[in-house]
């Protein structure tokens, strides 16, 4: 069975990552899980987009 999430690498700007973190901790939830919700957000509102 294949596993639900994998490991990436990426690099990111400091900035960027800093914002992050303030919006995790602001909603109570790991960097992890923060960028893993705000890619499925932007993913499903290009889907709706591409639909139009």
């Amino acid at each position: 069975m294949k596993p639900l999430k994998e490991k990436v690498s990426m690099t990111l700007d400091s900035d960027i990552i800093d914002r992050i973190k303030e919006l995790a901790e602001k909603d109570d939830r790991s960097f992890s899980q923060y960028v893993n919700l705000v890619l499925r957000r932007h993913l499903e509102k290009n889907e709706e987009t591409s639909k139009s």
